[in-house]
């Protein structure tokens, strides 16, 4: 029996509602628009933080990278020297006090970077030369795709060969396999042994490409990279930097870019920042030339902000529901005054004050929850547009959908209870004299 009354009273509404179609669907469009904003914009908040997240994740969570900056540089008095050879950042003692000092470090990894320049055959791109050691795959996401990554040999015995990423060979060699051809490096010849799969872009959002000035070589920026073993980088390629400044030559000497630390456990990561702070305080005589970054905190703030994040796009989104709910309460005010006669007529043929809210109460909530299904469409849908032109990633999440169309649905209710109540509390008599 009650099925039945629903079902009655649903199609009542239904009807009253198809009678002025234009007036119902442009009083759908607030929750519609509202539904839509609220999945559309946690959809790119929350790609925009796992994107985040998962760069910051690809430095390792239990990695330290300590790297060289530039300190403050003191002006020279007029009469000074013009020509000063400033030297500053890691060292080679650095990467050994570090690895030797130290016992809970699984692994310590000293990075050079150098941007210079490559050749094969008449081709010439810009590269960026990473000199590290064979344990560097272990605290990086680089993987080897063809031939293999740099050993103890090649270290020791300072071999010209290198690692090639996917990025310089398409614009170095082409459709050439690159294993066993050789790469002209300022004069110098290197056998490629292997292909890794990080591009010199991921290196860059991976925190090993970047940071130093240029040592010699193109204007250009980097193609691709190049690994080389960290001991024929150190005796190929110098570790003095010139530049000119105002007619004044400078000259700056800087042995390591980076020394990337690896601890057995994500426990250990935060007290080692210390240990190591205090570590390199003592060696470097209170210069303040390199810092320390911890990705596992990163992380961890990366994660905190995400959340502020979503809850300030939640709720710019959820005003837009709120003023969909406030044009619902308008309509039906104006739909009750209009059916003021139809009200009179069926409390005089017995209709009770409820019948008269779940009629009303029905009609607000067939705008709302029809205005909710059309936007978590037309929400579901926004998201993969702005992937697709905006080159954004965008992820949509089934809690932000249940949430969206739930509120829809309690603000239906909410905003439609005080017209429901109105027109349940009109006298029948003078209703039924309501011209």
């Amino acid at each position: 029996m009650r099925f039945v009354r629903i079902k009655r009273t649903a199609k009542l509404g239904f009807k009253s509602l198809w009678m002025h179609r234009l007036r119902s669907v442009l009083t759908m469009l607030g929750i519609i628009f509202g539904v839509c904003s609220v999945i559309a914009m946690l959809a790119i908040g929350e790609g925009a933080s796992q994107e985040s997240q998962a760069m910051i994740a690809r430095l390792g969570s239990m990695n330290l990278i300590i790297e060289t900056v530039e300190p403050p540089q003191e002006r020279a008095d007029a009469g000074g020297d013009q020509n000063r050879m400033d030297s500053y950042g890691l060292t080679y003692k650095d990467a050994e006090s570090i690895r030797n000092t130290l016992h809970d470090v699984e692994v310590v990894v000293p990075i050079r970077e150098i941007d210079q320049e490559a050749r094969y055959h008449k081709r010439k791109v810009g590269i960026k030369i990473i000199g590290s050691i064979p344990w560097f795959t272990e605290i990086s996401p680089l993987r080897v795709v063809h031939g293999r990554f740099l050993s103890s040999i090649d270290l020791h015995r300072q071999r010209s060969v290198c690692v090639v990423d996917e990025q310089l060979v398409s614009g170095l060699f082409g459709f050439v396999d690159p294993v066993g051809k050789d790469v002209q490096i300022q004069g110098n010849s290197y056998r490629v042994i292997g292909v890794s799969g990080s591009s010199s872009v991921e290196n860059k959002k991976n925190g090993f490409g970047n940071s130093m000035p240029k040592t010699t070589g193109s204007d250009s920026s980097p193609t691709g990279s190049v690994y080389l073993p960290l001991t024929t980088a150190k005796s190929r390629f110098s570790e003095i930097q010139a530049s000119f400044s105002g007619g004044r030559e400078s000259m700056q000497k800087v042995q390591l870019q980076k020394i990337t630390v690896k601890v057995k456990s994500t426990d250990q990561v935060l007290p080692m920042r210390d240990i190591l702070d205090t570590l390199l305080t003592r060696l470097h005589k209170d210069k303040k030339d390199y810092r320390i970054i911890v990705p596992l905190e990163l992380l961890r703030q990366a994660k905190q902000t995400q959340r502020i994040f979503s809850i300030v796009l939640g709720s710019i989104a959820a005003i837009s529901l709120l003023v969909g709910g406030i044009g619902i309460m308008n309509i039906m005010l104006a739909t009750v005054s209009e059916r003021t006669r139809e009200i009179g007529i069926r409390r005089a043929l017995g209709a009770k004050k409820r019948d008269i809210i779940i009629q009303f109460l029905s009609e607000t909530l067939i705008l709302t929850l029809s205005g909710g299904i059309v936007g978590l469409a037309l929400g579901s849908l926004l998201p993969l547009l702005v992937e697709h032109f905006g080159n954004m990633p965008t992820v949509i999440t089934g809690s932000s959908m249940v949430l969206s169309f739930g509120i829809s649905g309690v603000i239906g209710v909410i905003f439609g209870l005080y017209p429901a109540y109105r027109a349940a509390n009109m006298d029948p008599i003078e209703s039924l004299r309501h011209e």
